[in-house]
């Protein structure tokens, strides 16, 4: 029995050896995934594996490495059926066969995707693009279940089709105005006999010290594009409004600049019944103040004043809150009731888990009375008898109550009694 396993596991590790590398899971990706999946993961895990951020790390180096290998082979359509077909082995000695076995820089992919030289801006004269802040509006009904989305806003990148050289065949050559400097001096005479040499910057290159001969059609030769980016977002629940997402190296890009942080400040939004309330529940118009919300429930004179209602509220993940009152239980006009435990969930970074279970905060409902706009002939006769009847019995004089005078004085009667004074 050990010796069928000892062969097992032999088998298993020689069969990995002949195989080699699976550039899908080195990705974490599934062999039927998109250009775009493919790409999202090798941004995450360079960043995460880059040597700039593990310094001194051996196996982060490597696995940086390997990312960037994994990522040029399956980015291709053609490479990446090559290795679809050929496996690891077989696709690496094709690619060395045909001379391109030995170019790999994954530095210089990375400065593809994120600008700059391939580091993170911790190197001297490596410059740091600006951050940029965007609000994402998010619904109230997001907040409190939680929930991954995806948003797209108009980023600059790095052009594909030149690599961010600018130019079509990807040759860069020295600028021969500046002799590579991106600066020149230029003489200005200023008086007879009297020269001077002023230092600019080369009106030839634009001070990059570089010219191309052709310029890419996809950029026009400014080595970056504008697209439409998606981002994905994950709003864990009830995050605060307001709460700031940093997307690390995800702002605008450019070849003279490592990107600098994509700010995401997510910001709640006013409801709406066609996009946020498929469902139709009463939650999408709770109002919300940190971990509570609130809530204006309309009750009948009938119902305020002689009990025997309920309601049924429907929360933001469908479940039911139940308010009512018995018969003869009164509630006044403006009356807060408090529901303990139905507000937003209190976020903590563990969530929901064996670490930590989720608290609420609390559901307030204001009750509001509405009076009918008129009666019926025989029934305001009918009330206007009863209320006599018990006014009279129990009734109280509220404006005798209130010490209020009596006899109304005019301002014009004020007058003329001031006058009859004087006389």
């Amino acid at each position: 029995m050990r010796f069928g396993k000892g062969l097992l596991l032999g088998l298993l590790a020689f069969a990995q050896v002949v195989m080699g590398e699976d550039y899908y899971k080195v990705l974490g990706v599934g062999k039927d995934a998109t250009e775009k999946q493919i790409k999202s993961a090798y941004r995450q895990l360079s960043k995460k594996y880059h040597p700039d951020k593990n310094p001194g790390d051996d196996t982060a180096h490597e696995k940086f490495v390997l990312v960037s290998e994994a990522y040029e082979a399956l980015s291709d359509q053609e490479s990446r059926s090559m290795y679809d077909q050929l496996g690891y082995d077989a696709y690496k000695q094709r690619k060395q066969n045909g001379g391109q076995g030995g170019g790999h820089d994954p530095f210089d992919l990375f400065s593809r995707f994120f600008g700059g030289s391939g580091h993170f801006g911790n190197r001297p004269g490596e410059r740091r693009g600006p951050n940029l802040e965007l609000k994402v509006g998010i619904a109230l009904r997001d907040f409190y279940n939680g929930k991954t989305t995806e948003f797209q806003w108009d980023k600059q990148q790095i052009c594909d089709e030149c690599e961010g050289t600018g130019a079509a065949d990807k040759v860069v050559h020295k600028c021969h105005a500046c002799n590579g400097q991106g600066v020149r001096l230029v003489r200005h005479q200023i008086a007879p006999g009297m020269v001077t040499q002023v230092q600019m910057q080369c009106d030839h290159c634009g001070g990059r010290g570089k010219s191309i001969k052709h310029k890419c059609k996809a950029c026009g030769g400014e080595r970056v594009v504008r697209k439409p980016t998606p981002v994905s977002v994950t709003i864990q629940r009830g995050m605060a409004n307001g709460v700031r997402i940093a997307y690390e190296n995800e702002a605008d890009e450019s070849p003279d600049w490592v990107a600098g942080d994509l700010l995401v400040t997510l910001v709640e939004k006013e409801p709406s019944l066609e996009e946020d309330n498929p469902d139709h529940v009463d939650g999408v118009f709770f109002r919300r103040k940190g971990n509570d919300l609130y809530w204006k429930e309309v009750l009948s004179v009938r119902e305020a004043w002689m009990g025997d209602w309920t309601r049924n509220l429907t929360h933001l993940d469908g479940h039911i809150v139940r308010l009512g009152r018995k018969r003869g239980e009164i509630i006044q006009p403006g009356h807060v009731e408090t529901v303990p435990g139905e507000g937003m969930p209190i976020w903590d970074e563990d969530g929901d888990s064996v670490y930590h279970k989720t608290q609420f905060g609390n559901l307030y409902v204001e009750y509001m009375v509405i009076l009918p706009d008129q009666m019926e002939s025989g029934m305001e006769k009918e009330l206007w008898a009863l209320f006599q009847k018990y006014r009279q019995k129990n009734g109280v004089d509220l404006h005798k109550d209130s010490g209020r005078p009596e006899k109304v004085v005019l301002h014009e009667d004020r007058e003329q009694e001031r006058e009859h004074e004087e006389l």
